[in-house]
């Protein structure tokens, strides 16, 4: 039951500012872990559009978000606000179909709620996909960018989900980020793509994350293809953090949608409908990538 006023996904009897303890984290964990006989390796965010990589699981098992405890809702079209468990190409995977934004008004340490749970089921690879705007000239709608590096700029302005206490059963108060993306990772990622044989090349870069919804002015868009970004979007890096924090390996791709409006005459707009069009058009590439990409996966010790 939702009160009136209420943020979505808030918790019945917890203030909004109330943070998630240590034992939130493990409750769902292990009700996830009392109801599904999966114990998943791996685990995937799937971004707008994207969703479709879960059709590639076997032995799959489904729940909805609104069936977890303390999971938040998804509230983005294009996002189905699904948890399913699976295997995919010899490893154990458990996939988010849609994932949490701070432009739907949760903060962000809700956004990234599921990451340290993944982490108590015993995951250690986090597998990041999202759409995004291309704001490198050489980059084309269409285009796989394996993600090298990012700008965290909600992060930069005072919204980095380790803000507060820190609980050292997760990880240091201190966590490194220049190593976020796994280097050995994405060296496999270039040498499966060629092996795939795609014409267009796979293109590496640096995502930057702004809060949205809105998109990016011309201005917005000069600013931060200055300061070295590549790609935009409204995702992914409070994932990504929370996860380095906790020591998982991180690997990730921006499936570019469409190209950033960099030019005061150029009449077109950016719009959600097109982000998903062009991701359906597009996002059968990168399933089959990330999936052939999975048994490059180092098994556990």
């Amino acid at each position: 039951m939702q009160r009136p006023g209420m943020e979505p996904g808030a918790r019945v009897g917890f203030p909004l500012d109330s943070r998630f303890t240590y034992e939130d984290y493990q409750h769902t964990a292990e009700w996830l872990l009392s109801h599904t006989k999966h114990r998943p390796q791996v685990a995937v965010i799937c971004g707008s559009g994207l969703g479709g990589l879960t059709d590639k699981l076997t032995q799959t098992q489904i729940f909805d978000y609104s069936e977890i405890p303390n999971f938040p809702q998804s509230t983005v079209p294009g996002h189905a606000g699904r948890l399913v468990f699976g295997v995919l190409n010899g490893r154990a995977c458990v996939m988010m179909q849609g994932r949490f934004h701070l432009y739907e008004g949760y903060p962000v340490w809700k956004v990234t709620f599921p990451v340290r749970v993944f982490h108590l089921l015993g995951v250690d690879t986090l597998v990041v996909t999202n759409a995004a705007g291309g704001l490198n000239p050489k980059f084309e709608v269409g285009d796989i960018m394996l993600i090298r590096d990012h700008i965290n700029l909600p992060g930069l302005c005072g919204e980095n989900p380790l803000i507060g206490p820190n609980d050292e059963r997760f990880g240091v108060r201190f966590p490194a980020m220049s190593d976020a993306y796994d280097r050995e990772m994405r060296q496999k990622a270039h040498s499966t793509w060629k092996q795939m044989g795609e014409q267009r090349d796979l293109q590496e870069g640096t995502y930057v994350m702004v809060t949205g919804p809105s998109f990016e002015t011309v201005a917005e868009c000069r600013m931060l293809q200055k300061l070295g970004a590549d790609a935009v979007g409204m995702s992914t890096v409070p994932e990504v953090v929370v996860a380095r924090h906790c020591g998982l390996r991180v690997f990730g791709f921006s499936l570019i949608t469409n190209k950033a409006i960099l030019d005061y005459e150029n009449l077109e707009k950016a719009n959600h409908e097109e982000v998903l069009n062009t991701g359906k058009q597009a996002s059968q590439k990168l399933e089959q990538f990330v999936s052939i990409l999975m048994a490059s996966i180092p098994l556990p010790d």
